[in-house]
Order: structure tokens, then sequence, then C-alpha cells
């Protein structure tokens, strides 16, 4: 068999917020790699926001903010920042439509904690706690934050369409599912920016064919990488629109999904109890 490049979502794909990485999932990533096949992660979060239960797992590298981070063995390769003015103004426009901005960058993520509550986000603490020194509040930072791209949180009665209209000249956006973990969060992309633009600069780098490309993922923001990647293998709880572009649907990550789709592909032995 060729050598495969096999990229993975983060959240809901190979992780979870609250419970982490399954150990099945590492075994079954780290045989990927023994075998000689390279495994990335692809997430939509920042790289201030990959904690150390994603770093325990023995990634070829990672590309993070929906591509506008790419890193290989520890060196940054590519990071797409958008200027402190434009950061500056889409905290005002957000703010001015009714919805939260949290701030995600490289090196540190950026929110107000008086403003990002835990009835906007349940699961703020958990960011907090993972973000550790990298997280600092927007206020006093108005000015120097270094960011890849935006969660937006909406709340009842915002306007989301209207901010986004005025901030399309420097963002894509990605829209979640109303059922989904990110239900009420809007994503934005710096222009350009995608998970499959990643995927297809790593390609470049280090010479992967494209036949040879494979994607693992859950949400609407890997539906980029599952329109490009050349095999695509939805999660058992993955969105509707990801799974018809799949070409295989595995388990959800607690039964065992990452080890049942990399052994439907051949890349690991099967029967393995993991």
């Amino acid at each position: 068999m060729n050598k495969k490049a096999v990229f993975f979502d983060a959240d809901g794909t190979v992780c979870d917020i609250e419970k982490g990485v399954p150990d099945s999932a590492v075994r079954a990533i780290t045989q990927l790699v023994r075998n000689g096949h390279e495994a990335w992660l692809c997430t939509g979060r920042s790289r201030a926001f990959v904690p150390g239960y994603l770093e325990q797992i023995p990634f070829t590298g990672m590309i993070s903010a929906c591509g506008a981070t790419i890193e290989k063995n520890g060196q940054r390769l590519f990071n797409k920042e958008m200027s402190s003015e434009v950061a500056e103004l889409s905290v005002k426009i957000l703010r001015r439509y009714g919805l939260v901005p949290v701030m995600e960058g490289a090196d540190f993520m950026y929110y107000d904690k008086d403003e990002y509550t835990l009835e906007v986000n349940w699961y703020r603490d958990l960011i907090t706690e993972a973000l550790g020194p990298k997280w600092r509040p927007i206020k006093g930072n108005e000015k120097s934050m270094r960011i890849n791209k935006i969660s937006a949180k909406m709340k009842e009665g915002c306007n989301a369409e209207q901010a986004l209209k005025e901030l399309s000249a420097y963002y894509d956006v990605i829209r979640h599912e109303n059922n989904s973990f990110v239900g009420t969060t809007v994503e934005l992309i710096p222009k350009g920016c995608s998970k499959a633009a990643g995927i297809a600069a790593v390609c470049r780098i280090y010479n992967i064919p494209w036949e040879d490309t494979v994607v693992f993922g859950d949400s609407n923001n890997d539906l980029s990488m599952f329109e490009y990647a050349a095999t695509k293998v939805a999660m058992g709880n993955a969105s509707q629109k990801i799974k018809e572009l799949a070409d295989h649907i595995t388990t959800d990550m607690f039964h065992f999904g990452i080890k049942n789709g990399l052994e439907k592909l051949g890349l690991i032995g099967t029967g393995s109890r993991f």
C-alpha cells in the first residue's frame, strides 16, 4: 500500500472537551504512524487551544485554525494572522450586533469572562483551564491581539447576518447545524484559509499525492476537507452534510471510531484489542 497522509479533525473526531481522547484513538493513530503512514491533526481550534491530551498523540504535524496555522515536528511553517486593526474592528462589529467575540490565535486566545459567560457557553471554564497562561482578556489588549480566526457566539436577539455582512471583506464564514456541539457558534476564517487549503499546502510542501490523502471528521468546519480529499471517513456522530460526502461512515470516537475506520481502510491491522 502507498504511504497515506491521514488528516484528523479534533473535537467530535479524536477528542471530547470534557473526556479528552479515548485510549483507542491514541493507540490506533500510534499504530498508523508505526505502519509508515502520516497522521496530521487538522482542527478548527487555534494552535493556542491544542491542549496536552492532543499533544500526547504522535501526530506528524498540525493544521490548526482551519488552515491558518501549519506546523510539523514543532516547527511553525505558516501562520496567517489578521492585522491588529482588523481584529479590533471585528470585536466592535460583533459586539454592536449582539454577538460575543472569542478571538483565537496561535499563541493566545482572547475573551472577556464577564461577557463570555457560562450562560453563553457552558464549557467556557474548560476552555480557560485548558488554555492556562495562553488565555488573555480582550480588555486591555484591543490594539495588540494576534489572531488567526474568531468564534462568534450568537445570543438570542443578535443580528448575526448584519455583523457577518460588515465583516465579509475580511473573513469566510463557517456555520454549524443547530443541533451540533457548536450550534450557536459562527466561525470567521481569514479569506482564503480553510482545512482544505491547509491540506493542499501540506501536500505541496511534502510531495504527497492527492490520491493518498484521507480525512476523518464530523462537523461542518470539515466540509472543505471532505470536498477536497481523496478518501473521506465520517464519524458516527457526524453532521448530515459530512455523511453525504463520506466514502465510509465509522462509529463515534467512544465506540472505537478511529480504530474501526483505519481498519476498514487497511491502514492498521484488524482484530486488535484496544
